[in-house]
């Protein structure tokens, strides 16, 4: 192996094993977590932080038509002007 090749294996590994990291998320050193929201009392975890809540991510409905229903009439539903 050349030394390109070495230093391109060596900088791949040393990317890779900065992906591993798999613990609690913690604020850096000298900085706190963002004060609580209006009305609670405690400060939200690193965790609670990067959950989406359900307004981000909704739950998918897949209910299925049953039956054929008529369209009711949309008085908003307007052709575009000209």
């Amino acid at each position: 192996m050349n030394n390109q090749a070495k230093i391109a294996a060596l900088a791949s590994l040393v990317i890779l094993s900065a992906c591993g990291n798999r613990g609690s998320l913690q604020p850096p050193k000298g900085q706190a977590l963002p004060a609580p929201v209006y009305g609670e009392s405690e400060r939200p975890t690193g965790e609670e932080l990067i959950t989406p809540d359900t307004q981000a991510q909704p739950e998918r409905s897949d209910e299925l038509l049953r039956r054929s229903e008529k369209r009711q009439d949309d008085k908003f539903d307007l052709p575009p002007p000209g």
